[in-house]
C-alpha cells in the first residue's frame, strides 16, 4: 500500500481561512477543491433549480393534471435504501401536494429482479392505478414501460442510473444522465431526483393558483429522507448533494425527522441530535437495505412512512433483527468467497486483474456486500454471483460487482456484452457498482472476458492500492472538540472524510477480540491510543500510518483516539 498526501492549493486554503473558516477545515476543504466560502453555503436558496432538470417541468404538469382529476398514482420503488427513501419521499410529498390516492409497489429481489418489468406493470394496473411512477429505476426498463403503456398507464420514469443506447418509449423521463439534460449535478441520487420532481410540481401548482408562496406545503420536511438516501447510495457528494445532505442533517439534529428515522437512530444506539453522515452510511442505511436483501423492502418503506411512534419502534426492531441475520450470512459468505479467491493464485503472487466467484449456496441478497469486501481486501474489480431463486430462472446467475478507482464497471460490462453477444442477459449500474445476470453455463466466459477488459484497462499504478490522505495532524488539533467539529461536516463519496497520515512510534500493541489490533502510540512526542479494526499483523516500532480521528470517553474524560485505516509496511 502507498500512502499519498492530497495537494492543498495554498491560495484557496488562505482565502478560506481569511473568510473565517477554521485553519484545519480550510486546509481540508481546499484539498477537496473548494476555493471560496460561497461554495460552502448550504442554504436552500443555493440548490440547483428544478427547471434545469430535463423532463421535470413536463412531469410536474402530468402530476398536477392527475391530482386535479383525482387519478390514482402508484410508485414502483427499488429494494435498496435509495429506492426506499425515494418511495417514502414520493408518497409523502405527493400527499402533501394534494394527491388523494397514492400507493406504492416494491419489486421482490428474488422473484421480480431489478426495475419495472411486465409482471410489475400488470400488478400496478390490477391495483387500479392510472399513473405509474418509477423511483431509482426505470431508465433501462424498455419492456416494462412498453407493457405499462399497452395497459393504458401513463408512465413517469424518475431515475439516476446511466441509460443504455435505447430509452424507454412513451414515458416521461426525469434523469440527469439522459441525453440533453443540462442539470449540473449528474450524481444526484434517486431520492434527490424524486425530490426535485416534487419541487417542480409545487411550482406548477403555484402557477395554477392552487396555493401561493405563503400557503404552499413545506417540502423541506422531506430533506432528512433525501439526506439518508443520498449518503446510503454512496453517490458523489458534489456541491448540490452536500447541500441536500446538510439541510437534512440540520433538521434531524433539531428533532424534525420522521418518527421511523427516530426509531432507527434509537435502535442503532445513536443520537439524532448529533447525527452525522457516518450514521446514514453505517447504521441507518444498512438496516433499511437489509430488508431488501433478505426480506421485503415494504418493511423499510413502511418504517419511513409511518407517523405512529409505536409502529415505527416495532418496524425498527424488525429491521435491526434482519440486519443481524444479514451480517451472519455475509460473514459466512465472505469467508467462503475469500477462500475461493485465495485458491486462484499462489501466496506472494499478484491476484488476477479482475475477480469473479460463484457458489450455489451463495445468497443473492448479499452478493454486493461480499463483492465490496473482496474488492477492499485485494484491490481488484470484483463480481460475486449467486444462483437465481426466481421460479423458472434456476439456470441463471445474478451478480453484483464493485470496482476500484480507474475502472468503470458499467462500461466494462458494456464492452463484455459487445464482445460476447448473448452472455449478459441483463446489466446496468454505475462506474463503481453494477449488476448483471448471466446463464450459469456462461460463468467462465464472463470471468475470462471481464479479466481481459481489466488486463487492458488497468496498469500497475492503478492496481497498487493507495490511500489519499490529508497529511500530518498538528498536535494542537488533537482535541475532542475539533473531532466533533469535523464529524458535523458533510463527508462522503467524492468528498472524503478527513484521513491523516504520518510516522508514529508504536509503544505497545495487542490483539483484542482476536481480530483487532489495539495500539499505544507516540504521536509527535505525545501518547495517544489507537486501534486498527480487522487487522491482526503486528506493526514495527516506527511506521507511517493513515488514521481517522475519534473522540471517546474513558472514566468520565473525553479523549482522542486514532482509527488506523492503513500503513506503509
Amino acid at each position: 500500500m502507498k500512502i499519498l498526501t492530497r495537494d492543498v492549493p495554498p491560495r484557496a486554503a488562505w482565502a478560506l481561512e481569511q473568510a473565517g473558516i477554521h485553519p484545519l477545515l480550510a486546509r481540508l476543504y481546499a484539498a477537496r477543491g473548494v476555493a471560496t466560502r460561497e461554495e460552502l453555503d448550504n442554504g436552500l436558496a443555493r440548490l440547483l433549480s428544478p427547471a434545469s432538470l430535463k423532463g421535470a417541468t413536463e412531469a410536474a404538469k402530468l402530476l398536477a393534471d392527475a391530482i386535479a382529476a383525482g387519478r390514482k398514482l402508484c410508485i414502483v420503488a427499488d429494494y435498496d435504501c435509495d429506492g426506499a427513501t425515494a418511495c417514502a419521499v414520493g408518497v409523502r410529498g405527493l400527499r402533501l401536494l394534494g394527491a388523494q390516492n397514492v400507493s406504492y409497489l416494491v419489486p421482490d429481489r428474488v422473484v421480480d429482479g431489478y426495475g419495472l418489468t411486465r409482471p410489475i406493470a400488470q400488478r400496478v394496473k390490477a391495483q387500479g392505478a392510472d399513473v405509474l411512477i418509477t423511483v431509482d429505476n426505470g431508465i433501462a426498463s424498455i419492456d416494462g414501460v412498453a407493457a405499462a403503456r399497452e395497459l393504458g398507464l401513463d408512465v413517469l420514469v424518475t431515475d439516476h442510473h446511466l441509460p443504455g443506447a435505447v430509452l424507454p418509449e412513451g414515458a416521461l423521463i426525469v434523469n440527469p444522465n439522459q441525453p440533453g439534460c443540462g442539470f449540473e449535478s449528474k450524481s444526484v441520487a434517486g431520492v434527490g431526483v424524486m425530490f426535485y420532481v416534487l419541487l417542480a410540481l409545487r411550482a406548477e401548482l403555484r402557477a395554477r393558483g392552487v396555493f401561493d408562496e405563503r400557503s404552499q406545503p413545506k417540502l423541506d420536511a422531506l430533506l432528512p429522507l433525501v439526506a439518508l438516501g443520498t449518503v446510503a447510495d454512496v453517490v458523489k457528494l458534489d456541491a448540490n448533494n452536500r447541500r441536500l445532505v446538510a439541510q437534512g442533517l440540520k433538521r434531524i439534529r433539531a428533532g424534525a425527522l420522521p418518527c421511523g428515522m427516530t426509531s432507527l437512530f434509537s435502535i442503532c444506539g445513536r443520537k439524532a441530535q448529533a447525527a452525522t453522515t457516518f450514521d446514514f452510511g453505517f447504521a441507518l442505511g444498512p438496516r433499511i437495505n437489509a430488508a431488501g436483501r433478505l426480506s421485503d423492502m415494504t418493511l423499510g418503506i413502511e418504517c419511513l412512512l409511518t407517523d405512529d411512534a409505536a409502529r415505527a419502534d416495532e418496524l425498527a426492531r424488525t429491521l435491526d433483527g434482519i440486519n443481524r441475520d444479514r451480517r451472519e450470512i455475509e460473514g459466512d459468505m465472505r469467508d467462503q468467497a475469500l477462500e475461493m479467491v485465495e485458491a486462484m493464485f499462489e501466496e506472494g503472487d499478484e491476484p488476477p486483474p479482475a475477480i469473479c466467484v460463484f457458489d450455489p449456496d451463495f445468497h443473492e441478497g448479499v452478493v454486493g456486500i461480499v463483492a465490496s469486501r473482496i474488492k477492499d481486501k485485494l484491490h481488484r474489480p470484483t463480481f460475486v454471483f449467486a444462483a437465481s431463486q426466481a421460479p423458472g430462472k434456476e439456470n441463471e446467475l445474478k451478480g453484483s460487482g464493485r470496482a476500484i478507482p480507474g475502472f468503470h464497471l458499467r462500461d466494462a460490462l458494456d464492452l463484455v456484452a459487445k464482445r460476447h453477444p448473448g452472455v449478459l442477459l441483463r446489466f446496468g449500474g454505475h462506474a463503481m457498482a453494477a449488476g448483471c445476470t448471466i446463464a450459469e453455463e456462461h460463468f467462465e466466459v464472463f470471468e475470462q472476458a471481464l479479466a481481459q477488459v481489466a488486463q487492458e484497462w488497468l496498469d500497475a499504478a492503478t492496481l497498487l492500492r493507495s490511500l489519499h490522505t490529508d497529511g500530518p495532524l498538528a498536535p494542537e488539533y488533537r482535541r475532542p472538540d475539533l473531532v466533533d467539529t469535523l464529524h458535523q461536516e458533510v463527508w462522503g463519496q467524492g468528498f472524503a472524510p478527513p484521513l491523516f497520515s504520518e510516522e508514529v512510534e508504536v509503544v505497545s500493541q495487542k490483539l483484542v477480540g482476536e481480530k483487532h489490533l489495539s495500539l499505544k502510540l507516540r504521536h509527535q512526542g505525545q501518547a495517544v491510543d489507537g486501534i486498527w479494526f480487522g487487522h491482526t499483523q503486528p506493526l514495527p516500532a516506527k511506521v507511517k500510518i493513515a488514521f481517522r480521528l475519534e473522540a471517546d470517553e474513558w472514566q468520565g474524560t473525553r479523549r482522542v483516539r486514532f482509527l488506523v485505516e492503513g500503513a506503509e509496511l
